[in-house]
C-alpha cells in the first residue's frame, strides 16, 4: 500500500482534491464523523475508529453497514480519535505514506493536537511520512537533515516552521533566505516563496514542517 488517506471529522468543503489518490494502492480510514463524510463522498472505507459521539444512531447504523471493521472506543480516553486513526493506519500499513484530511479549518485545539501529533515517541518513527493537507495547505513533517522541498504547482507560498527549538536552520535558495540561525523556542518562519521549482534547507537539532500554500479565492461584492 503506497498511500493511507486519513479522513477526520473536519468539514469536507476543506479536503484536498483526492484524485491522486483514488487507486489500488491507497487505503482509506475513518475516524468518527470523518467515517460518514468518507462514505457520502463514495470512498471504500476498510476501518472506522472513533467513540462516534458526533453521529446520529440512524448514521452510526448507516457506518455499521458500509464498513467492514469499526473500533468503537468511549468518549473519556487518554487518546484523539484522530491519534486512534493515526495509530490503526499504521498498525494496518506500516510501510505507508499517511495523508490526514478533515483535521483542519474546525476547533483550534484540534487543529494544534493534530499538528503536533506526530512528535509522539510512538509516532516519531513515521514522521517524514506524515502529511496533513487541506484545500489551501500541505504539511510536510523533517527531523534533522538537509532536504529538498519540490513545489506543489498550485501553492507558491511555503513556510518553515520549529516545531520545537531548532540550531542552525539555513534556508537556501528560497525568495528569504537564512543563514544558520538558531530557534530556542517553537517559532513560524511564514509567508515565504519558492524561486524556482524546489527550496532547500538544513538544520541540525529538533523537529520542523514546511507548509506549502496558497490563497483563498473570493469574489468582492457577492
Amino acid at each position: 500500500m503506497k498511500y493511507v488517506i486519513i479522513i477526520a471529522g473536519g468539514d469536507p468543503a476543506n479536503w484536498p482534491d483526492l484524485t491522486p489518490y483514488r487507486s489500488n494502492e491507497t487505503a482509506f480510514i475513518g475516524v468518527d464523523r470523518g467515517t460518514l463524510y468518507g462514505l457520502k463522498y463514495g470512498l471504500p472505507i476498510k476501518r472506522a475508529v472513533g467513540d462516534f459521539d458526533s453521529l446520529t444512531t440512524e448514521e452510526f447504523g448507516f457506518v455499521q453497514q458500509q464498513v467492514r471493521r469499526i473500533d468503537c472506543c468511549a468518549a473519556e480516553k487518554d487518546d484523539t480519535d484522530t491519534q486512534l486513526g493515526m495509530l490503526a493506519a499504521i498498525e494496518d500499513y506500516p510501510d505507508a505514506s499517511y495523508v490526514l484530511i478533515g483535521a483542519t479549518g474546525g476547533r483550534l485545539d484540534h487543529f494544534l493536537s493534530n499538528l503536533w501529533l506526530p512528535l509522539q515517541n510512538r509516532f516519531q518513527p513515521f514522521l517524514e511520512r506524515i502529511m496533513i493537507r487541506d484545500n489551501l495547505n500541505s504539511i510536510r513533517y523533517f527531523k534533522p537533515g538537509e532536504y529538498i522541498i519540490n513545489k506543489e504547482q498550485d501553492k507558491p507560498y511555503l513556510a518553515y516552521v520549529c516545531l520545537t527549538s531548532v540550531d542552525e536552520l539555513t534556508i537556501y535558495d528560497a525568495k528569504y533566505r537564512l543563514e544558520n540561525t538558531s530557534f530556542p523556542l517553537p517559532f513560524s518562519l511564514s509567508s515565504n516563496e519558492f524561486v524556482g521549482e524546489t527550496s532547500r534547507f538544513s538544520f541540525k537539532t529538533g523537529f520542523m514542517c514546511v507548509i506549502q500554500s496558497k490563497d483563498k479565492c473570493r469574489i468582492i461584492g457577492k
